[in-house]
């Protein structure tokens, strides 16, 4: 039987050769999964198929020994009935040679009929054995795809991620915004230093007014005030 000619596929050697030249592993995986399938459908009908005919070929075995005893038992009642006269001798003679014929018959194919039951249940117990290893295996490696799937997704968007930054200043935003950077602390640096110096000028011309400022004029003002309020 060549039902599981499939079974090890997704190990052979031309998928890792595959795999070395960057062909797409999961689709392949896939691939090999579903024909798994198939092979695990071929074998559960093969395995149901071969279990039926055991159930069918027992009971045909079961009917032949019984029909082999029941001949025998009928060869012992003819006999029977010629010992206490009620059939003829030479009759009852010929008649249980018959049944006994009829025995032996049935007998011979209730053996052959048990050895072919034999041999069936012998294969169906390897049929079912084979069909739940590859069941349990493809179940595993259905698994194992569902994790390498995931797995595919986190380091896809890792490496995109990676590559982006990695890639970030080909076009020269980050030297365009240093150099952004640098110009506006320039600026805030110029902004600065010109409010400084107008700062230092208003310093000085206060300074400068203060020491220039006359006040005598102030004091006459005051004094002349005083000299018409007390009419001098």
């Amino acid at each position: 039987m060549n039902i599981f000619k499939r079974i090890f596929r997704i190990g052979q050697a031309e998928i890792h050769a595959a795999v070395d030249k960057m062909e797409d592993p999961i689709k392949m995986t896939e691939q090999g999964l579903r024909e798994l399938r198939i092979d695990l459908t071929e074998a559960t009908e093969s395995y149901a198929k071969v279990k039926a005919l055991a159930i069918r070929t027992e009971n045909e075995q079961l009917n032949c020994d019984q029909q082999s005893r029941n001949y025998a038992e009928k060869a012992i009642l003819i006999m029977q009935k010629a010992q206490s006269g009620q059939v003829d001798l030479y009759k009852a003679e010929e008649l249980a040679r018959e049944a006994l014929s009829l025995r032996r018959k049935y007998y011979a194919e209730s053996e052959e009929l048990g050895q072919q039951v034999a041999a069936l249940q012998q294969s169906e117990r390897e049929m079912q054995r084979n069909t739940e290893i590859l069941r349990e295996n493809l179940e595993k490696w259905e698994k194992e795809l569902r994790t390498l799937k995931a797995r595919v997704k986190v380091s896809s968007a890792t490496k995109h991620v990676n590559k982006q930054m990695a890639q970030l200043d080909n076009n020269g935003t980050v030297s365009m915004l240093q150099r952004m950077k640098t110009k506006v602390e320039d600026e805030e640096a110029l902004a600065k230093a010109y409010g400084e110096i107008a700062r230092n000028k208003h310093s000085l011309k206060d300074e400068l007014d203060d020491l220039l400022k006359d006040d005598s004029f102030s004091i006459e003002k005051d004094l002349q005030a005083i000299k018409e309020k007390l009419g001098i």
